[in-house]
């Protein structure tokens, strides 16, 4: 039987302060402004945490149920 997650995630804060960098394109000084509140990466990272998250539970209620013999004492 699948186990069935809901998971909410809130958005991730941008720093709304001019950034200094470099375009890559032209090998020049930029500057880097983001306006709103958005993260474009955020969804790859927060699968791995969520899955890792899921596997520590999961585990934990598997101990607590006595289903898996304790190592440690």
């Amino acid at each position: 039987m699948p186990i069935v997650v809901r998971v909410a995630v809130k958005p991730t804060s941008s720093i709304a302060k001019p950034q200094q960098t470099v375009s890559l394109e032209t090998m020049e000084s930029a500057t880097l402004e983001v306006k709103g509140r958005h993260d474009t990466c955020i969804v790859p990272r927060a699968v791995v945490v969520v899955e890792a998250m899921m596997a520590i539970v999961l585990c934990d209620l598997a101990l607590r149920a006595g289903l898996m013999p304790r190592v440690m004492k």
